[in-house]
């Protein structure tokens, strides 16, 4: 059993064969899935969908390029629902950061800002975070660090590879791993998923980006962390069974699904 711990199934992308996308999963082993709440405009959406199936759960949170939303965004409407399982998915963001030096310290500002006070809700309402990291390791981790987000822990989304970041494991985070460990270009993390406790790994699509080899180039869909797992397990040399039992206990774990 695999579960996809970030597939967005609110994505139009999903719209015309989600039944059938998530029938092909299940029987491929994938049994429960989650969405990540990352843009406001599509989150009712997503709780319809985690109304309509049994397996499918859903998080509440602004990602880093959607900042602006959150201002605007009611946090009590969601984060009560009986399948809300995180805040999230928010963190930082700064490879499209824009302008000049000025107004980049300002995007990064206001970042930080959203990002610190979806932490602060998520030790609130006692939910583990979603945590989005690219080109700011250094920023996040001290954010994280700073507001005790341990308390409640997280995933690292869509891990980035950065070894600094894997002291986080002590902190009560798991590391998200998708279809970038396929990629011929990921020596990176390649070398990284030794080193990373197996206690805290867990299994993504990042649907319906970031599809796995040999799927590189489709929409990505959730049956397709089979491939993930499988390299997994080559890269650790345990069997795959194994790795699937252990990133499905981790993952039922961290998001307190029973």
């Amino acid at each position: 059993m695999i579960i996809d711990t970030h597939i967005h199934l609110d994505d139009e992308r999903y719209d015309e064969d989600l039944q059938a996308l998530l029938q092909r999963a299940q029987e491929g082993g994938v049994k429960k899935f989650i969405i990540p709440g990352a843009d406001p405009s599509t989150l009712d959406k997503a709780v319809s969908i985690a109304e309509r199936y049994d397996n499918v759960y859903f998080a509440v949170g602004v990602h880093p390029y959607d900042k602006e939303s959150f201002f605007e965004l009611d946090f009590e409407k969601y984060v009560h629902h009986n399948k809300c399982v995180a805040i999230g998915e928010c963190g930082l963001d700064y490879f499209r950061l824009e302008g000049n030096d000025e107004e980049k310290a300002e995007e990064k500002r206001v970042q930080k800002e959203v990002f610190t006070a979806q932490i602060v809700l998520a030790k609130k309402y006692k939910k583990p975070l979603i945590v989005h990291i690219r080109d700011a390791s250094n920023d996040s981790k001290t954010l994280l660090l700073k507001h005790n987000a341990g308390a409640v822990g997280g995933v690292l989304h869509c891990f980035n590879a950065d070894e600094q970041l894997i002291s986080l494991a002590n902190e009560n985070f798991y590391f998200g791993i998708g279809g970038v460990l396929t990629f011929k270009n990921a020596k990176k993390l390649v070398n990284v998923l030794p080193k990373i406790p197996k206690e805290k790994l867990i299994i993504e699509t990042d649907g319906p980006y970031l599809t796995p080899v040999p799927h590189r180039g489709e929409r990505n869909e959730p049956l397709y962390t089979t491939f993930v797992a499988q390299k997994m397990a080559e890269l650790l040399e345990i069997p795959r069974a194994e790795i699937e039992e252990l990133t499905t206990k981790n993952a039922l774990k961290l998001f307190h699904i029973y």
